[in-house]
């Protein structure tokens, strides 16, 4: 009502300044009743069909519910859908109107006056639709929970800067050029008219203007905050879609970019927690290959001692919470030296240096791993543990098929680590390392390293130099953990190094 009221008053004022009016003699008034007719129809039509509008496009709101999907692109269709009745309305006042005028006056001026009121209508329709638009956009948010896309052709940036065009210059120009047009029209009134028509002109260009520089800026300012968010790891940005053009379209491609990399980054870290971190990138890489390749490892294979005893002298829960506080700090170890804990195997573990990520030097991170994870063993003081450490040539990559992959390491190394974890339990260091692995070392750490003893090893032919780290001063001066003290007797052997050996 407010825009086909201020249509109105556009095109009166316009019909007073340039001297239209006067031309209808005395009998204006009559005149002015007769044309007012249809108006006051026009408008109390318009009335009924807003309250109907009120229940069709809004009645899930009095309902206090969401709106179906039907319904939620009706009302995507609302600013086209009024700005077409408004035309519907206007286009028989337009012809009654310029008719009564024109019949009125002497000149009979009936193109000057259809123009006039056909233009004022169009101003009418075009601010319609932008208002509309504007006001129904509190319930875009509501609607984008019910479809997957709030864009709509109707409501697109286009249409807003033609529309926008159109109030701001194109009709406000036509009605100035309509006035120059009309041979009635004195110079005195020409030169008014003008004016007015420029002051229209500029104040409806510059609150359409701003409305729609608002209207796309506001929400790229939202959108670019919220990928600056995404971009420094903020993945649980949202933007709220409050628009039904691109920009709409935009919000919703910024959440699920969120969403899809919130996931994947869930995804990463399930996967990492499973198989390693260094594994996880290597397999989201989206490498095809289904090999790997011949490197030079090192492997640390740790078993705890006496785990068959203890699982069934505790309770099951009891046994796993001893061997999870084992495991983590064999992670640990593991981890901050730049290794893979390759695979757990029940009360035993396989870690890898060297592979998938290459290391200059994987032997000394090994001896440093090994030396950690017995220390802390020690002081945690539930579990014994057995530590084996070789080096030498494997394959390192993935093995399956293509729906099931698992990336491990095959190679001599991997059974002497295994079989030397077995001796180990048997040492009062409880830490064995192969002639290889020392030899490969920083000399920094070889120093705290002494050779032990040459073993036959279980399934190898040639006897194996094996090496046990020196105990430090404290150890020496008494104060030794137990690890320092013999064993009494030969504890039960556990089958997971075997195993491992074997495989």
């Amino acid at each position: 009502m407010a825009c086909n009221l201020g249509g109105l008053a556009v095109i009166t004022t316009e019909l007073f300044l340039s001297g239209f009016l006067s031309r209808l003699g005395s009998d204006w008034m009559r005149t002015f009743v007769y044309v007012s007719i249809y108006p006051t129809i026009g408008a109390l039509v318009g009335i009924a069909l807003a309250v109907r509008d009120r229940r069709h496009y809004f009645g899930w709101l009095d309902q206090r519910r969401p709106p179906t999907e039907r319904e939620a692109k009706r009302l995507l269709q609302l600013p086209l859908s009024i700005t077409a009745r408004a035309l519907a309305i206007w286009l028989p006042g337009v012809f009654i109107a310029a008719a009564i005028f024109s019949h009125a006056t002497e000149e009979r001026s009936f193109p000057v006056v259809l123009s006039m009121f056909t233009l004022g209508g169009l101003e009418s329709a075009a601010l319609t639709f932008l208002i509309v638009d504007r006001l129904i956009r509190p319930t875009i948010p509501v609607v984008a929970e019910v479809l997957d896309e709030t864009a709509h052709w109707s409501n697109t940036v286009l249409a807003r800067v033609l529309v926008t065009f159109a109030v701001a210059g194109a009709v406000p120009l036509f009605m100035l050029i309509t006035v120059l047009a009309d041979p009635s029209t004195d110079s005195q009134d020409r030169i008014r008219t003008g004016i007015y028509m420029a002051i229209v002109g500029l104040s409806a260009g510059v609150v359409a203007t701003a409305a729609l520089a608002r209207a796309v800026a506001t929400p790229m300012h939202t959108l670019r905050d919220a990928l600056d968010r995404i971009a420094h790891g903020d993945l649980d940005a949202r933007v709220t879609i409050n628009s039904t053009s691109e920009i709409g379209r935009l919000e919703h491609s910024v959440n699920e970019l969120a969403a899809n990399l919130s996931e994947r980054e869930r995804m990463r870290t399930v996967f990492g927690r499973h198989v390693g971190t260094e594994v996880a990138e290597r397999a989201l890489s989206g490498s095809p290959s289904l090999t790997g390749d011949m490197r030079v490892v090192t492997a640390l294979f740790v078993d705890v001692t006496g785990s068959v005893a203890m699982a069934t002298e505790l309770a099951p829960h009891d046994f796993v919470a001893k061997l999870n506080r084992l495991l983590s700090t064999v992670v640990a170890a593991t981890e901050d030296n730049h290794g893979l804990v390759n695979k757990f195997e029940g009360d035993a573990a396989l870690c890898i240096f060297g592979a998938p990520i290459a290391l200059d030097d994987n032997a000394t991170p090994a001896l440093i791993a090994a030396r950690r994870i017995r220390d802390e063993v020690e002081i945690l003081g539930e579990l014994e543990v057995g530590i084996g450490i070789a080096r030498g040539l494997v394959f390192a990559g993935d093995v399956g098929t293509d729906t099931r992959l698992e990336f491990t390491v095959i190679g001599d190394a991997v059974n002497e680590a295994a079989r030397l974890t077995t001796e180990a339990k048997q040492v009062p260091r409880r830490i064995l390392a192969s002639q290889a692995v020392i030899d490969a070392a920083c000399d920094a750490e070889r120093t705290r390293w002494t050779h032990f003893d040459t073993l036959q090893l279980r399934g190898r032919k040639e006897p194996t130099p094996c090496w046990t780290d020196v105990p430090s001063p404290a150890h020496r001066n008494g104060s030794a953990p137990r690890a320092d003290r013999p064993s009494a007797a030969p504890l039960p052997q556990e089958p997971a190094a075997d195993r491992a050996a074997d495989r």
